[in-house]
């Protein structure tokens, strides 16, 4: 029986999906490529009303929770995710947060169980991509380190998935962009450590998704809770859309050969000729 194309991403809190993968579901749901998105947990260290964090007085971790659940379904349906699917873990928060000493925080459940569930949900939708993070959770936050490991050992316990790429933020063009920003006079913008984003030699997949740029700019307002997320919205409109039209990432494995030594699509090599 041949399987339907579907695209799978893993992330780890409401508004994951958005800067990183908003505009490959966008693009694919429109090619009629069925679209998944696997959410870890419910987002609970998020900012409160107005930005109060996690520990501060007035942060409320169930009245977060549910304004990021909603803020999520918003969400996917600006960019067109067919299938949601929530595993409903408790968010760690940063790295270094008292959150990460949460026995029932993402990063501190049983792995099994949890590649278990992400494994069924393969079963059941049979991805030919997957997309996460890198192993160090593109920049070190705990529950995007267990999203890896989750997918990873999930893909590998299936063997379902023909190709897994990681997100990846290229570090030469997010670089000359903050700098540009600096010298417009953005006093906020600060300098990147150097090792920040992903070096362009090691970048397989550029995808195109100008088209998409207003359904990213309106799936980011859907998270107006989270200051962080919402942040490039604050920025010029060519910089928001310099920084949304394009999606760059990693291919860690593939058992099909791409047609192109630089692919701009997620599913070269698995489309019919």
């Amino acid at each position: 029986m041949e399987r339907e194309l579907t695209l799978m991403a893993v992330h780890a809190h409401p508004d994951d999906e958005v800067l990183g993968t908003g505009g490959v579901f966008a693009r694919y749901a429109e090619e009629g490529i069925r679209t998944v998105l696997v959410t870890c947990t419910n987002g609970e260290q998020g900012d409160g009303p107005g930005g109060v964090k996690p520990g501060e007085p007035g942060h409320d971790e169930a009245a977060v929770r549910a304004r990021r659940l909603e803020e999520l379904n918003d969400s996917v349906t600006h960019l067109g995710i067919a299938h949601v699917e929530l595993l409903g873990y408790r968010d760690s928060g940063m790295d270094g947060w008292e959150g990460n000493q949460a026995k029932d925080a993402f990063a501190n459940v049983s792995f099994e169980e949890a590649v278990g569930r992400l494994a069924a949900l393969m079963e059941r939708y049979r991805p030919q991509v997957v997309v996460t993070y890198d192993e160090n959770g593109n920049y070190g936050h705990p529950d995007h380190i267990q999203a890896n490991r989750i997918a990873l050992a999930a893909a590998e316990a299936t063997g379902i998935p023909d190709k897994l790429y990681y997100t990846a933020v290229p570090r030469e063009r997010i670089a000359e962009m903050f700098a540009a920003l600096r010298a417009a006079g953005a006093a906020e913008i600060q300098d990147l450590p150097e090792d920040f984003g992903t070096p362009e030699e090691l970048i397989t997949t550029v995808v195109d998704v100008a088209p998409y740029v207003e359904r990213k700019r309106k799936a980011l307002q859907a998270h107006a809770s989270q200051g962080d997320s919402i942040f490039l919205l604050r920025m010029p409109e060519e910089v928001q859309h310099r920084a949304l039209s394009y999606e760059a990432f990693v291919r860690h494995f593939s058992r099909v050969t791409a047609t192109a030594e630089r692919e701009d699509d997620l599913f070269d090599g698995l489309r019919e000729a």
